[in-house]
């Protein structure tokens, strides 16, 4: 049986960043910035509140009729219950018999052209630490983007206002970008997971360390992009972030009321229409948050019975990179061209070409892991390199002027010459003509 490792640096992070969180607003209450403190606590409580509700669901709490548990969840120590309850089940495994056994069926990764299928009992135990990873996943992907990225961004903006970094602020920011990073990255297995349900797919280091690269660079400049745009122009901050928001939150809606399907009836029996409205508007809400801060490799699908979008899509990955680096790209031109004396000892030219070369660099590892490091890249029906051809094939075509344009340019660019030799050609006829004037006026 595996080792729950995850759940453990789950409930590290959320304790830590946590008690950070209370430490930090209470040095911003003794200094007097009543702000910063009300700002740092919304941000630390709400996602804990949001953990809870997700812990609460995917366990079904509600339905089994728990109270101890509730009341617990309620005094935002539901996290820690969980994973003293997930080393219990752990350490207990296998010292008494199980009557009951499950038989599940995956497929093996194809070795030359053939999947083989293989058969693995499991039992009740290790069904019970299945559901509390899948929960502590979820529970990790919420606390990093509700929560830990608001709260990074917040940090940093201070730090540049005051122009200091103190201890505990570092620290904390050290905590939150851990958290954003280790939440992506339980992202991305989640995805890899729920799209190749049927397959046995097994993660390697490699692949860890390529996501974890990738997803540092990419977070870390887009915070820091944000924070100094913010930090010239305040105003301007509010309609790229609502505008980047909004359009995530309702695309997936937009795409489920252009396919014109029933609505999803079948995501949880208990809940009624209105809940399951409401579940559905926390998932499109969660999944705009997170395309806010990077890409999100899970594609919520409202018409799909699972809600994720299973296909592999080359495309949107790569419009979704080059309109983030086009818009990282403008707001760096902003802050420079409208950069205050705070940045008086900043070299902004080489910041600016640091940050865009850092966000480059998270393109880069990305392609790497999809490239070679993917535990299913031997699924794809096309690779990510040739992908990204295609599309910059298309981009070209679509780019490429019409051909009656060019013939037009061309005809513009031949008739000047034509002209010319139609002026030689006049001139000459009159130099004819001229001719045998001159000449009778010599006889003359």
């Amino acid at each position: 049986m595996k080792f729950p490792g995850s759940v453990l640096v789950s409930l590290v992070l959320f304790v830590a960043e946590t008690a950070a969180a209370l430490c930090l607003s209470g040095a911003y209450r003794s200094a007097g910035d009543r702000m910063w403190q009300w700002l740092t606590l919304l941000f630390a409580l709400l996602p804990c509140a949001l953990v809870q509700l997700s812990l609460v669901f995917i366990h079904r709490d509600v339905s089994r009729d728990r109270p101890l548990v509730l009341l617990l969840h309620l005094l935002q120590l539901g996290p820690l219950v969980r994973c003293v309850e997930v080393f219990y089940i752990y350490f207990h495994a296998g010292r008494v018999e199980e009557p009951y056994v499950s038989i599940t069926k995956k497929r093996q990764m194809p070795k030359d052209g053939y999947s083989e299928e293989i058969e693995k009992e499991v039992g009740q135990a290790e069904g019970k630490l299945c559901t509390h990873r899948s929960a502590f996943s979820r529970a990790s992907v919420i606390q990093a983007f509700l929560g830990s990225a608001p709260q990074l961004t917040l940090q940093l903006y201070i730090c540049v206002l005051q122009q200091e970094i103190t201890a505990a602020r570092s620290i904390f920011m050290v905590l939150s970008l851990l958290s954003i990073v280790y939440g992506a990255l339980r992202c991305n297995i989640l995805a890899i997971k729920i799209k190749y349900d049927d397959y046995d797919v097994s993660v390697k280091p490699a692949a860890y360390l390529c996501i974890f690269m990738w997803r540092s660079f990419e977070i870390a400049i887009r915070v820091t992009v944000l924070v100094l745009f913010s930090s010239v122009l305040q105003i301007w901050i509010l309609p790229v972030v609502l505008v980047n928001f909004f359009g995530f939150f309702f695309y997936p809606w937009i795409l489920f009321w252009q396919s014109k399907s029933p609505f999803p009836e079948n995501i949880e029996k208990a809940l009624s229409r209105v809940g399951t409205t409401i579940v559905l508007c926390l998932l499109t809400f969660l999944y705009a948050g997170i395309n806010m801060f990077c890409w999100s490799a899970v594609q919520v699908k409202l018409n799909d019975p699972d809600l994720i979008n299973k296909s592999q899509n080359w495309y949107r990955l790569t419009v979704y990179y080059m309109l983030r680096f086009i818009e990282n790209a403008f707001l760096l031109l902003m802050w420079y061209i409208y950069k205050t004396d705070i940045y008086l000892y900043v070299c902004a030219p080489l910041l600016v070409l640091q940050l865009l070369i850092g966000y480059c660099m998270a393109i880069l590892f990305m392609l790497v892991f999809y490239q070679f490091c993917h535990p299913c890249k031997k699924l794809f029906s096309s690779s990510i390199s040739e992908g990204l051809l295609s599309c910059f094939k298309f981009l070209c075509f679509f780019c490429k002027p019409p051909k009656s344009s060019i013939l037009i340019d061309k005809a513009d660019v031949k008739s000047p010459e034509n002209s010319d030799e139609v002026r030689s050609s006049s001139k000459t006829i009159d130099s004819q003509k001229g001719n045998p004037h001159q000449s009778i006026s010599s006889n003359a």
